[in-house]
């Protein structure tokens, strides 16, 4: 009977210890840089304008580190946003499906580190995308057409704390 007692002791200590520290973690983010996927810094980020008008010139680029603002982010897991400025708008997803963001970060400032590419997409998928978004089926319905898109593959994000870095 002490054993048990003894063990339900632990139990209830290394439960409030995790839940503590838990709650402890959640409330320090919130004025501190998040980090999603691989760590990386803000170093030498260019900002989206720039690397958009880079992309005019070629079909990819390499190790891009990049600056710009969340529009939007899928509704169903987070595993992915788009990122906008002005009519400008590039579609990123995460290497390997290997994190989400947070699907309540549109307008939030970011910046992330990956590979910078054109694709077509096709309708079926841009539907699907669609859909995640959130967008009423009258809007999906007009998506008749494959699109190239300027898109991203991050690997590392860090989402910028609301005063910025």
């Amino acid at each position: 009977m002490k054993h048990l007692s003894l063990l339900f002791t632990m139990s209830l200590a290394l439960f409030i210890f995790t839940f503590s520290n838990t709650v402890l973690a959640q409330e320090t983010e919130s004025d501190e840089q998040m980090y999603y996927g691989e760590k990386i810094t803000a170093k030498k980020a260019m900002k989206f304008k720039k690397l958009y008008k880079k992309m005019q010139k070629t079909d990819g680029m390499n190790d891009v580190k990049v600056r710009g603002t969340v529009s939007s982010v899928c509704q169903a897991k987070g595993c992915w946003m788009t990122i906008t400025e002005d009519d400008k708008e590039m579609f990123v997803k995460f290497k390997d499906y290997g994190f989400f963001m947070p699907k309540d970060i549109a307008g939030r400032e970011i910046i992330m580190e990956g590979t910078a590419y054109r694709e077509v997409v096709s309708v079926d998928d841009l539907k699907h995308l669609a859909e995640d978004a959130g967008k009423s089926e009258e809007e999906i319905a007009k998506i008749t057409e494959p699109k190239e898109e300027l898109q991203f593959l991050a690997h590392g994000v860090i989402l910028v704390p609301e005063g910025g870095l």
